[in-house]
């Protein structure tokens, strides 16, 4: 662990001087080096050997604080740098102290969904490494042998899922008594898919001095609740109003006749170019993708009902280019960057503005151009209009039909090849060999186990990662038999059978998201 003496700061203490409050929009006036932000040489110097000299809006408002010691809320747009803007000071604080005891992390990151949390992983681990900091994920649908280890050797930093990291906890092989910094990152996404309660008990079982920093696209709803009772006389930066995000994209609403919804759909997905499609559901991702593949547009599936290796092995390949199709759900992409996507596709539209601001947040980040369509039945243009007017969008409308010229012209679609992609079967999961005691949980078990999960809505409840059978249910995918879907309803246009079975025997299921 390198000393605070060779970091060039002050040992680590509840008790630092407080920055002056400050609140607002943040605007730079001259610019910024990350070395007069106040971080340690070391990580100017790694920063530097990734080629990442400047700090944004976001990293230049909140780091001097958080390097204060402040509890610090901080909003920005998607695609701003918020992983840098709490992972930085985190980074530089916890260098400076001790090592971790064992089962005792020092720092604790919490985040939504399992790519989120490996992606903050990614970001952070070559940094933590220039200062002797180390970094462990600890998520759901992964075996839990090498995250146990790694608590028992002790780790600095965890970036863990909620589900994942209370059972961690209930099999005693984690503590966070000693927990000096915590983060939330994508607070109101944690409350909207039903993880507050989790949140809120892992707070609790942090210390009460401990330092508070909470980056979110909004600061609103039930964010306020945690905000209320866990941070301490928190200062707030803002760079960009919650729709600043849609002013840097074109936005158009493609109005098509309901027979035509997959023909468009394919003819956009065969362009040229980076996309994300988004599907209501879990069984219009998966039907969406064989359809697909059937006329020559070969796309991968991203939700919550697939086995880890299969999310993370379809999320690398379009990140590498290998695919430039990727069929996603709002639950499973929350959070994702992946850079020069040029075009976000809702074929379902979705019901909520924060949705919509999410979905669209995929392209144009950090400076990009890129374009977001919609697909509109006549029943749903006047709801999804309301819904945009919501998010603060003025789409460009327009009517099309397959081979339209303005449809090419708005999203560079083509006709696809019509020569079928050979899909890749999912890889079967295997049972693990052995399982650390402790009591039995619905959320977050070992590979190969049979497991409830839901996205946090009431009344879809849904079976996920079963063992492979030749068993089917309404066509879905061999191995899959599950209820529900990501959003609730189903994804209009794909098939009568979208809605989950509670509903269609009339009965609800209220369950915990899992990640």
């Amino acid at each position: 662990m390198t000393t605070s003496a060779e970091l060039g700061m002050p040992p680590f203490s509840p008790e630092l001087p407080a920055a002056p409050q400050q609140a607002g929009t943040i605007t730079p006036d001259t610019p910024v080096t990350f070395d007069a932000l106040g971080l340690p040489a070391p990580l100017v110097r790694a920063l530097d050997r990734q080629g990442i000299t400047t700090p944004f809006e976001i990293q230049q408002a909140t780091v001097p604080d958080a390097l204060a010691g402040r509890d610090v809320l901080g909003r920005g747009q998607t695609g701003s740098g918020k992983t840098l803007a709490f992972g930085l000071p985190l980074l530089a604080r916890i260098a400076a102290g001790e090592r971790a005891r064992p089962r005792h992390p020092r720092a604790l990151v919490l985040v939504p969904t399992r790519e989120l949390a490996m992606q903050v992983n990614d970001a952070l681990l070559p940094l933590g490494k220039a200062v002797g900091v180390f970094l462990k994920t600890a998520v759901g649908g992964v075996p839990y042998d090498r995250q146990i280890d790694a608590l028992r050797r002790g780790v600095e930093v965890v970036v863990a899922t909620p589900g994942r990291l209370a059972d961690l906890i209930d099999r005693g092989v984690c503590r966070l008594d000693d927990v000096e910094i915590t983060v939330l990152d994508e607070a109101d996404q944690m409350a909207d898919m039903g993880f507050l309660p989790e949140v809120t008990d892992l707070l609790a079982k942090t210390p009460a001095d401990a330092q508070r920093l909470l980056f979110s696209a909004t600061l609103d709803g039930d964010v306020d609740a945690l905000v209320r009772r866990f941070m301490t006389d928190p200062v707030t930066h803002s760079t960009a109003p919650a729709t600043a995000a849609v002013s840097t994209m074109d936005h158009h609403l493609l109005l098509i006749p309901p027979q035509e919804k997959f023909p468009v759909t394919a003819s956009i997905a065969a362009r040229a170019g980076r996309t994300i499609v988004f599907a209501r559901t879990q069984l219009g991702v998966d039907r969406l993708v064989t359809q697909l593949a059937a006329v020559g547009v070969r796309a991968g599936g991203l939700h919550g009902g697939k086995t880890q290796r299969m999310r993370t092995r379809t999320l690398a390949e379009f990140r590498e280019g290998r695919t430039s199709v990727l069929v996603a759900t709002d639950v499973a992409a929350r959070g994702i960057h992946v850079d020069g996507v040029s075009l976000v596709l809702h074929v379902d539209p979705p019901k909520d503005p924060k949705d919509y601001l999410h979905r669209a947040g995929r392209t144009a980040r950090a400076g990009e151009a890129g374009a977001v369509a919609t697909l509109v039945l006549p029943k749903q243009r006047r709801t999804t209009l309301a819904m945009l007017e919501k998010a603060g969008v003025e789409p460009a409308q327009s009517r099309v039909r397959v081979g339209d010229p303005v449809l090419a012209e708005l999203t560079g679609a083509r006709e696809p090849s019509g020569v079928p992609v050979r899909e890749e079967p999912e890889e079967p999961r295997r049972r693990s060999s052995s399982r650390p005691g402790g009591p039995r949980r619905f959320g977050d078990r070992p590979t190969g186990e049979r497991r409830y999960a839901d996205h946090g809505h009431r009344g879809e409840r849904r079976y996920a990662d079963q063992a492979p059978s030749d068993r089917r249910y309404h066509d879905q995918p061999r191995g899959e038999r599950r209820f529900g879907s990501d959003r609730g309803g189903r994804s209009e246009g794909w098939s009568t059978h979208d809605r989950p079975r509670e509903e269609r025997r009339g009965t609800g299921v209220r369950s915990r998201a899992r990640t």
